[in-house]
């Protein structure tokens, strides 16, 4: 073998390498893609069963009409929301204000024993299950992803490319209390 037919050897064998890198991010992010747009269908989900709940939760007078205002408030911003931090923080809030509804709705016997409420707060904790599960999912995803990005020698197809570091989709610590309390339901 000849000087020149190593060296095209080797430049074959590095542009070959950096194909493999280049499509492994492309998997990555479509596989993010992919596993926000489940996160996004969940989320879609909770908000389309809010106004029910609501509805339900309104016909008690007595009930804490300030706190179904925050889960209307919680529930727009959602829907209004358009990056995923955006959407996270949104979804982070009406977590919360959900938690606290379920909270106070243990002091209206009335409304705990109610068919229909206790029919939407089952699906609430299931959809709140799976957009957990899914929040793994897409986080795992995002975590081999940045890493890929900042890992030597694929930080430097990243940066030709501009495969750039992607956000988590977190739950903060206040919230993540709230989803703790939230009551779940044993049928």
């Amino acid at each position: 073998m000849s000087f020149g037919n190593i060296v095209l050897l080797i430049i074959v064998g590095v542009v070959g390498y950096l194909i493999i890198i280049y499509n492994k991010f492309v998997s990555l992010k479509a596989g993010i893609d992919a596993a926000w747009s489940d996160i996004d269908v969940q989320l879609k989900r909770r908000y389309d069963l809010i106004p029910a709940l609501v509805d339900t939760v309104k016909g008690y007078k007595t009930y804490e009409a300030e706190t179904l205002e925050k889960v209307i408030q919680a529930r727009q911003q959602g829907l209004e929301a358009k990056s995923i931090e955006e959407k996270a923080a949104a979804a982070n809030m009406l977590t919360g204000t959900l938690g606290k509804l379920f909270a106070l709705a243990e002091a209206y016997p009335d409304l705990k024993a109610n068919t229909n409420f206790l029919d939407l707060q089952n699906q609430l904790s299931h959809i709140e299950d799976a957009i957990q599960n899914a929040r793994r999912y897409y986080n795992a995803i995002v975590r081999d992803y940045n890493a890929k990005v900042h890992s030597f020698p694929d930080l430097y197809v990243a940066q030709k490319f501009n495969f750039t570091e992607r956000d988590y989709f977190e739950l903060d610590e206040s919230e993540a209390a709230a989803v703790n309390t939230m009551p779940k339901i044993d049928l």
